[in-house]
């Protein structure tokens, strides 16, 4: 096999190890996601109460593992965030941080979306001549039915892929890599093209400037 002149780092994260959370755990989780959300500024916007938090497949990087939640609130926003954790003695969670923030986006309000997504920057990655790629945790539900995996292209190569677990997915891959960025792609279990997103969106703003 000759070289590579796509030189990123692929499926660098370890694949779900768990069931979606639930009972104690689930509990353990919704305290340190609900902390996060109290530390939020919300600005003007009022939050509201949250609602049921919807968890995502764990994916583990760089010594952490990463639980993304989802939860709607009273006043129909949405908020979203991550769980993570190290491993303690005794293999048993340990050295938890949370993180979380809101958006008015909503699937509910954008019916052209294919596929519903957040992501949030957990580290980086340095390549070659010191180009740097952001390690991004992506996590969605697939708006289209009939879908088996997802997977992360960045320039149609695959960095990372994962299964769906109650139509559920969470990705780790580097975004923002020598000018490319991330299509987040959905498959039948026949491996036919179902649909795709993309992480970059521009600002309608950007786009009258560049008609100007």
């Amino acid at each position: 096999m000759p070289p590579t002149d796509r030189y990123v780092i692929r499926f660098a994260a370890e694949p779900p190890q768990e069931t979606l959370p639930y009972g104690r755990w689930a509990d353990t989780l919704r305290s340190w996601f609900l902390e996060a959300v109290d530390a939020i500024d919300p600005g003007e916007d009022e939050i509201g109460e949250p609602g049921d938090v919807v968890w995502f497949p764990d994916r583990s990087y760089g010594g952490r593992t990463y639980v993304p939640a989802t939860a709607r609130t009273s006043t129909g926003l949405e908020l979203f965030g991550y769980v993570s954790f190290a491993e303690g003695a005794g293999g048993a969670p340990d050295d938890f941080a949370a993180h979380a923030d809101f958006t008015s986006e909503t699937a509910d309000a954008n019916p052209e979306w294919q596929i519903d997504l957040n992501e949030e920057v957990v580290g980086s990655w340095r390549g070659h001549n010191g180009r740097t790629a952001d390690m991004t945790l992506i996590w969605g539900i697939p708006l289209v039915k009939n879908g088996a995996i997802v997977t992360a292209e960045l320039a149609d190569l695959a960095v990372d892929q994962c299964e769906l677990v109650d139509y559920r997915f969470t990705l780790i891959a580097p975004d923002a890599y020598r000018s490319d960025y991330l299509d987040v792609k959905l498959f039948s279990a026949a491996g036919d093209e179902l649909a795709r997103e993309s992480l970059y969106v521009e600002d309608d703003d950007e786009d009258e400037e560049e008609e100007a």
